[in-house]
């Protein structure tokens, strides 16, 4: 019997595919939005049974069609986010600030429960528009829905993430790669199944008016995350301390490129930690700590960028 209606803003992403495979175990009805049905409705489509996954197209910025599906539901999730503006629709400000107010505003209205992820370390990076962004779209969250769940992941990795994948495709081929800050930030990376795994705990032990950090088992730098990445594909590369000057130059000449490997941005909000804060509750705190450790857990996909893939341990075979 199906328990709970759940609306995804953001569901193609890893995150919200976690969260459908997640949910339906629970037997909660979920409806994916997306912007583009043609791009990732075939992905969508096989992350849950028949009847449990209603797929919608639309503007996120449509209110008439966001209360006409608001209105059936009881909770809102919103993973929507970007890591660099495109154009003059997709920047921070409408999808981080705008956005999450005009959703708690109608949740308030349809009184319909609301979850949203933001994102940890972000309280004193005011020189990213990034995180000022996030920031304030959490302020309007509270100021409009104060029963509202605000969720603070660290790094969230997986197999399906735009991280991982795309430092080890790097540190496959390039035999020397950047250090910013000289790699000292520092992080608590969380598996997206942990994530998915603690927001399906929040809503069916109706955890609202929260504000949770989520964070994994350990704390690494930016230097000892790619070091692991190296040790899992097997390579031996050299990190090299990059100067703040080149780093912004760098970072202003792949703005051009369609996906930059960094931007100005993220430049400015690695100077910091991306750890629990003092006053701060996890998911720890809450009973639900997360237990996937990432060398051991990114060891079980990395074979996809070694030699030989995943019989790269193994003797040869013959024919």
């Amino acid at each position: 019997m199906i328990t709970k209606k759940i609306l995804i803003f953001g569901a193609s992403g890893q995150i919200g595919r976690y969260c459908i495979r997640r949910f339906v175990k629970n037997n909660y009805r979920v409806t994916a939005v997306t912007r583009n049905l043609h791009k990732k409705g075939y992905l969508l489509k096989t992350q849950a049974p028949i009847g449990y996954l209603d797929i919608i197209e639309t503007n996120i910025f449509d209110e008439e069609r966001l209360k006409e599906l608001i209105s059936n539901t009881d909770v809102c999730l919103n993973l929507i986010g970007i890591l660099h503006e495109k154009g003059k629709v997709n920047t921070f400000k409408n999808i981080h600030s705008i956005f999450p107010k005009k959703l708690s505003e109608i949740c308030k209205l349809k009184k319909t429960k609301l979850i949203h992820i933001s994102a940890l370390g972000l309280e004193n990076a005011n020189d990213s528009k990034y995180a000022v962004s996030k920031v304030n779209g959490e302020k309007f969250i509270r100021e409009n829905l104060p029963d509202s769940t605000i969720i603070r992941p660290s790094l969230v990795y997986s197999v399906d993430d735009n991280l991982t994948t795309k430092f080890m495709s790097l540190l496959s081929v390039l035999p020397i790669f950047p250090l910013y800050y000289n790699g000292k930030t520092k992080f608590t990376p969380i598996h997206a199944s942990e994530l998915a795994e603690l927001i399906s705990n929040i809503i069916s032990n109706e955890l609202y008016s929260k504000n949770i950090e989520a964070i994994g088992p350990e704390i690494l730098t930016f230097k000892e995350i790619l070091q692991i990445l190296m040790k899992c594909i097997k390579k031996n590369r050299l990190l090299l301390p990059m100067p703040l000057f080149l780093a912004k130059l760098s970072a202003l000449a792949m703005k051009i490129l369609p996906e930059p490997l960094i931007t100005l941005d993220q430049i400015n909000l690695l100077k910091y930690d991306n750890i629990k804060t003092k006053k701060g509750i996890t998911n720890f705190d809450i009973g639900f700590p997360s237990k996937l450790r990432f060398e051991e857990t990114v060891m079980k996909y990395a074979f996809n960028w070694t030699e030989g893939g995943q019989f790269s341990n193994s003797e040869k075979l013959e024919n």
